[in-house]
């Protein structure tokens, strides 16, 4: 019994009339909804114009009223609806984006830039790297995913539309549009973060990675600290499943708990890889996002999806390899996204996903990992955080 994680979120089984109904009247009680995009002048615009919420999932504190699943020419999302706590006269309800990455982990956008020469939707908050000697910024992605205590319930949701509607108004409307260059998101975002992180108690293992790679680009030398490592045998919180045309069919899903019971993990296995998503806290503290506001501290290596970008990018004189797979292990390219390569021969080396397969999946690596390939006489620029919906290369 794991008496101090908190079971994954279900749907609400209130037909659809009747969570628009609710949340009307959530509104007509006071409740003042406030959009962060061009409707923020006029909210009302919102439910005028169709994004009356028809679903509802509870986590924690917060209610998520969502909207049937709506698409764009880069993304699949759902507008949400986030109330914290026992709505009052007054209380906020923050109008938001949840999408889903082709990691196939559902994002809460924190912002978005759209001109002539971008196309992009905010991944978070900002980390720095050095690349080829030079220090650059990047968007953490992870800081935009939502609990993996609501990903299932997200899935389900989007399984019960009988069609997904092409919507290419909801982004704007919804979401605050920046200029070209505004990597980082607004305070909206990132001050509950710094707030959270300012508190030493939050901090998780003391602000010290909680898994790391003792060798350079040699996944077999994963260590984690003792007590953060998934907890195979006792951990798995919750099992599920999906589709996916990227991934080749059926993707398992295993959210698992560590040891300690201090962090959890989201293990996908797809027909022919396993790969993990970023790991979060076990705490029950939400933003207005939906997300966590404490990190958990890990090497991202440890974290790349079944198909990541690698490709080269001949815009430029001369051409870059672009790579986000770790240097020499990426595979054959993605046939549903050529700028995408198959990772597993990172992955399948690491004894984590050894593990994972030994202990949960009862069996050992499926289809044989392909030789490595990479066009190295371009160079290699690996900046993480880039991502597609859109790409800012």
């Amino acid at each position: 019994m794991l008496r101090d994680v908190a079971p994954s979120a279900r749907p609400s089984e209130v037909p659809p009339r009747r969570v628009a109904r609710e949340f009307r009247a959530l509104l007509a009680s006071g409740a003042v909804l406030r959009p962060a995009g061009a409707a923020r002048k006029r909210p009302a615009v919102l439910l005028a114009r169709g994004y009356a919420p028809r679903h509802k999932i509870e986590l924690f504190d917060t209610t998520f009223y969502l909207t049937d699943a709506r698409q764009n020419p880069d993304i699949r999302f759902f507008v949400a609806y986030l109330v914290k706590g026992t709505p009052r006269r007054g209380t906020p309800v923050h109008p938001r984006i949840l999408y889903k990455d082709v990691s196939l982990v559902w994002r809460s956008a924190s912002h978005f830039i759209r001109s002539h020469d971008e196309n992009w939707i905010g991944k978070g908050d900002l980390k720095t790297t050095v690349v080829n000697g030079e220090e650059i910024e990047y968007a953490d992605e992870a800081t935009t995913n939502l609990p993996l205590e609501i990903q299932t319930a997200l899935e389900v949701v989007l399984r019960r539309a009988a069609r997904v509607r092409r919507d290419d108004a909801a982004i704007s409307l919804v979401l605050r549009r920046g200029p070209d260059d505004r990597l980082a998101p607004y305070r909206d975002f990132s001050e509950p973060r710094r707030r959270a992180g300012a508190d030493p108690r939050n901090r998780v293992n003391r602000g010290r990675p909680v898994a790391r790679f003792t060798r350079r680009n040699d996944p077999e030398s994963l260590v984690f600290t003792p007590g953060f490592e998934p907890d195979f045998a006792r951990g798995v919180a919750e099992r599920s499943e999906s589709r996916s045309r990227l991934y080749g069919g059926r993707v398992r899903r295993f959210r698992v708990v560590s040891r300690n019971r201090q962090v959890q993990y989201l293990f996908f296995a797809g027909p022919h890889q396993v790969w993990i998503a970023p790991a979060q806290t076990t705490g029950r503290e939400l933003t207005s996002y939906g997300v966590r506001p404490v990190d958990v501290p890990a090497d991202e290596d440890l974290f790349v999806p079944g198909y990541e970008y690698h490709y080269v990018d001949d815009t430029v004189d001369p051409p870059v390899l672009v790579s986000q797979i770790p240097e020499g292990f990426a595979g054959d390219p993605s046939a549903e996204d050529p700028a995408r390569a198959d990772a597993s021969a990172w992955l399948e080396r690491l004894p984590v996903v050894r593990a994972f397969r030994r202990e949960v999946l009862g069996r050992s690596a499926g289809a044989p990992t392909r030789s490595p390939r990479a066009d190295r006489s371009a160079g290699s620029s690996r900046a993480p955080g880039a991502c597609s919906a859109g790409s800012r290369r």
